[in-house]
């Protein structure tokens, strides 16, 4: 794939990561790939915004030369210092050491403790621009979108907004735009990005949103570092992102359990089962054998999170202790949430789990649900009566 011209002198000479099937470590599970993408403005001066990651550089520096010298740009714009898109930068500042760096005050500090190099720094902060010619960058600080250092970068004449982390998706295609590829897989892709990186940051991500929308910036394309350029429908994943910041939901439950045993899964099942004969969407996950990230992507919309586990050394499987721990960092705040799970001679699971929900924001339904041993006709129906219980609490919601 060659260099990709997105407007008249921008270009696409990021790469494509067909293999990654894990980001953030193993916390995010990305079965589709994803895309590191990087952006070369052309004018009197040459800007280059954004990087890729480090073994991805030849890839991007030979898309970079068939349009310019390497050694010709002006400006290196460093929009976030995470490795996947900075990790380029200082092969390129050794093949063009006059280069200015552009970054945030906090982006300097995080260059300068990553690769100890004193380059030609200039710090930018919101509303500062930088005129190349006919264009003009102008600089948005955009701090714990999703790190400290991050910002946005926006060319004026093009309304095009670079804003890096968000509004991007982990997914490799052999296209570039949202209109070449299927909208509802996009979708899916930046909600499971949001879920995962960015949920526990969501009244910031919606006060930025709405300080760019009183500054009345016009926005015809959105081109992140992640995934497809959003040319034809913008408008869509600012939409999507602000019911996500609200935390706007539809009448779903999402199930997810850890047996032992079966009796757990058995409780979980007719849990399930009892909310899909009311008429709202269940979804049931079995923590184990499930990648934690497609879970949480499915609890986004969700009105109520039920969550379940066999009592073990008075605490939770082990499986579900990791996942609940995680889905605590996340906060997602404002869900119904509850607690249900078998126990033989002893309890704790449920109390362990209604702990960790309200620690999570949740507003939790208690006491939960608890089974001894191996449910029988009567504890089914205790289970259906559970998720009654469940469904009225979110009605109105």
């Amino acid at each position: 794939m060659s260099k990709v011209e997105i407007a008249k002198g921008v270009y696409w000479v990021g790469a494509v990561d067909w293999d990654i099937r894990h980001f953030h470590g193993y916390t995010y599970e990305t079965r589709r790939g994803t895309t590191y993408n990087s952006y070369l403005i052309v004018d009197d001066k040459i800007a280059l915004v954004d990087g890729v990651y480090g073994p991805f550089y030849q890839e991007w520096l030979d898309r970079i030369k068939e349009i310019v010298d390497p050694q010709k740009i002006d400006y290196m714009i460093v929009n976030h210092i995470e490795t996947d898109h900075a990790g380029s930068v200082p092969i390129m500042m050794e093949i063009n050491p006059q280069a200015k760096v552009i970054c945030s005050g906090k982006a300097k500090e995080g260059l300068l403790r990553h690769w100890y190099k004193n380059w030609d720094f200039q710090v930018v902060k919101t509303n500062d621009t930088i005129k190349l010619g006919k264009k003009t960058l102008r600089f948005i600080e955009a701090p714990m979108i999703h790190w400290p250092d991050s910002m946005f970068s926006y060319i004026e004449e093009d309304a095009l907004l670079l804003p890096n982390d968000a509004f991007g998706q982990h997914l490799a295609t052999s296209s570039r735009f949202d209109d070449e590829v299927d909208n509802h897989l996009i979708i899916e892709e930046a909600g499971k990005y949001f879920a995962n990186i960015l949920w526990p940051l969501s009244s910031v991500i919606l006060k930025k949103i709405e300080e760019i929308m009183a500054m009345k910036i016009k926005i015809n394309m959105i081109a992140p570092s992640h995934g497809v350029i959003w040319r034809k429908n913008p408008e869509r994943i600012i939409e999507s992102y602000l019911k996500w910041t609200k935390g706007t939901t539809k009448d779903k439950v999402v199930i997810a359990y850890e047996s032992m045993w079966g009796s757990t899964e058995k409780m979980a099942r007719a849990i399930t089962q009892k909310i899909i004969d009311e008429g709202y969407e269940a979804r049931i996950f079995s923590v184990p054998v499930t990648d934690r990230s497609d879970i949480l992507a499915e609890m986004l919309d969700a009105k109520a999170i039920l969550i379940g586990s066999s009592t073990h050394d008075n605490g939770i499987l082990p499986n579900m202790a990791g996942f609940l721990d995680f889905l605590k960092g996340l906060k997602p705040k404002g869900r119904v949430a509850a607690a249900f799970g078998s126990y033989g001679w002893a309890r704790g699971a449920v109390t362990s789990i209604n702990e960790v929900l309200k620690e999570a924001g949740c507003e939790v339904f208690e006491p939960g649900l608890e089974v001894k041993y191996v449910p029988s006709e009567e504890d089914i129906k205790s289970c259906e009566k559970f998720a009654l219980d469940i469904l009225n609490r979110i009605k109105g919601k």
